[in-house]
């Protein structure tokens, strides 16, 4: 079988994701981009395995329709509830070479490297905080580093609905953090894990202790998907090379538009993806 030569697929539940392609196509813009976001199903992060699983394969599988043949889940949710039996049960059906990425372990692989105290806190989705995936990942590379969870629900429909610039978000903000940090005073280290999280850094920053460290996630994934893209050549093979750029969403594609040039600070003209 020969294999078909395509741009790399971008998935998020909503406009989140576009954090980190933004990364992405800063350290990589030879390559051909394809962005998809589910945005008439998110949140992902308050349903259940099962829903998220689905939701995601069905997603990924429109990218490989659409010729992508190397994935990135720029969705921690989708990292932590899909990418696993996604990459275990459901690629080896596919025909064709295919691969799909999360953002989970090119987060936890550096996880030591940021903290001085090896106590580190996780802001993430409730999903994410449940699978337990950055406490389990983390033990595998640093055993040494403590993490401390914070589920903050609000955050993603606050970002979603743009209400994250006003004062309203500032309670919900200060509620979470101030949660997190109650847990452990020696916390030198919030990691964002969630990609609509850096669009709440202002606020995050306006709450957060100044000696605390606040990684978001962008360029830690853009340089791992870098790394893997040498490490191999088979795969980046199949990636094109023309600096072309499409986006989709399963919902309102003005809305799409105006929140994402916000967010790249690129003129965008989604499509619509019936779903």
């Amino acid at each position: 079988m020969t294999e078909k030569i395509g741009p790399i697929g971008v998935f998020d539940s909503g406009y989140g994701g576009l954090t980190v392609y933004k990364e992405i196509e800063r350290l990589l813009p030879q390559y051909d981009y394809l962005y998809l976001g589910d945005n008439a199903r998110v949140p992902y992060g308050i349903r259940s395995y099962e829903t998220v699983y689905q939701y995601t394969l069905e997603c990924v599988q429109h990218l490989f329709d659409m010729g992508c043949s190397l994935v990135i889940l720029a969705c921690n949710t989708a990292s932590a509830k899909a990418l696993r039996t996604i990459q275990k049960h459901d690629l080896p059906q596919i025909p064709g070479l295919h691969r799909v990425l999360g953002v989970i372990r090119p987060t936890t692989e550096i996880l030591g490297e940021l903290t001085q105290t090896n106590k580190v806190g996780i802001m993430a989705t409730q999903g994410t905080v449940s699978s337990r995936s950055y406490v389990i990942e983390a033990e595998k590379f640093f055993p040494q580093v403590e993490v401390f969870q914070q589920a903050c629900p609000m955050w993603v429909p606050l970002v979603e609905h743009n209400e994250h610039r006003g004062p309203g978000a500032d309670f919900f903000v200060e509620k979470y953090i101030d949660e997190l940090l109650s847990q452990s005073p020696d916390i030198d280290t919030i990691v964002l894990a969630c990609t609509h999280y850096p669009l709440l850094i202002e606020k995050i920053r306006k709450y957060t202790p100044e000696h605390i460290h606040i990684i978001s996630q962008g360029k830690i994934v853009a340089q791992s998907l870098a790394d893997y893209l040498v490490r191999h050549p088979e795969i980046d093979a199949l990636c094109s090379k023309g600096g072309k750029r499409e986006f989709y969403t399963t919902e309102s594609t003005e809305d799409f538009d105006t929140k994402a040039r916000i967010i790249i600070g690129q003129e965008i003209h989604a499509k619509h993806l019936p779903l």
